[in-house]
This record gives structure tokens, sequence and C-alpha cells, in this order.
């Protein structure tokens, strides 16, 4: 993620008021910092990275940014951290192996979403064909109302991307 998307998330955040955020998928800590600096003072973003070696990164940069207090790195499997997590969340932020979206969702609506939870999916243009289960999913349950908000990739202008946003509205 870059700054237009990061941008874009931050809008997400204030219009819809989030408080709470899971994102899956951390890298070195760059839209974890973004969001956790959008939060209220309360606000807290818990992210989850598979690789221990890059989470260190990302928690050096968070430290960098003086946010350790707002956001918590969880080193594993995302699927196996989901399970585990006792907070409930306004915002699910994914943006890690495009092919376990629908996998990662499905765990977080039973045990960690809060009803009217916004999800957030980076890369649904580039990385469709990869996830059409959840697109499916999303557009069409009834559970959620989505939509798509057309971008670029942020560092090769010329490929477009798309975050798609839903709106959890039934469960």
């Amino acid at each position: 993620m870059g700054p237009i998307k990061g941008r874009i998330i931050v809008d997400i955040i204030r219009k819809y008021r989030a408080k709470n955020i899971l994102e899956i998928g951390t890298l070195h800590g760059y839209s974890a910092i973004l969001m956790a600096a959008a939060l209220p003072s309360d606000g807290k973003v818990v992210t989850i990275e598979l690789d221990k070696f890059i989470a260190d990164i990302a928690r050096k940069n968070i430290a960098d940014a003086e946010l350790s207090y707002k956001i918590d790195v969880r080193v594993g499997n995302a699927l196996e951290v989901i399970s585990n997590l006792d907070l409930k969340f306004d915002l699910l932020f994914l943006d890690a192996a495009k092919n376990e979206y629908l996998k990662y969702l499905k765990l977080a609506e039973k045990k960690s979403l809060k009803e009217g939870a916004i999800i957030v999916a980076d890369n649904v243009e580039v990385s469709k064909n990869e996830m059409l289960d959840y697109l499916h999913y999303v557009r069409t349950s009834r559970i959620y109302k989505s939509y798509t908000i057309e971008t670029t990739l942020e560092f090769t202008p010329s490929i477009k991307d798309a975050i798609e946003v839903s709106i959890k509205v039934a469960w």
C-alpha cells in the first residue's frame, strides 16, 4: 500500500468511525501506522504477520512512528491467530495471501467482527483471479453491502487495481 490507497483507507476509518482494526498482512507496518494514526486515542490495530523477521522490521517502524501503544503485531498464520483473538473489530483489512481472503473473513466473522464491521480487501483487480470466491461471497451473500474503489498500483500507475469495501449489514 502506498499514499493513494492509504488516503482511501484513512477516509474509510474516519467515515465509519472505526476504533479497533484487524489487519491481515503487516509487511513493514506502513498500513498499520497509517490506520493507527487515524484512530481515536483509545483505538487499536492488531496486525498479523506470518514472517517473524518482517514482523520485527514492522515493530521497529511502528516504534519509530511512536505508535507502539496503538499497534499490536502478532506473528503466525493468520488462520490460527484469528482463532485466539479476544477483541471485537470494527474494521478488517485484508492484504495477505489473496487466495486466503475468504478463509480469513469467514473465521473473523465467527469470532472477531462486530455487527456493522467494514471489510477492506486490497488488490482486488490485480489479484482477482486468486480471490474470486471471496469477491463472489461479499458481493452476493447478502451479509455485506459491497463496492469497489478503483485505483492503480502505487509504484506502477499504469496498472489498474482496486479495493473492495464491504459493510456487514446482516449476520
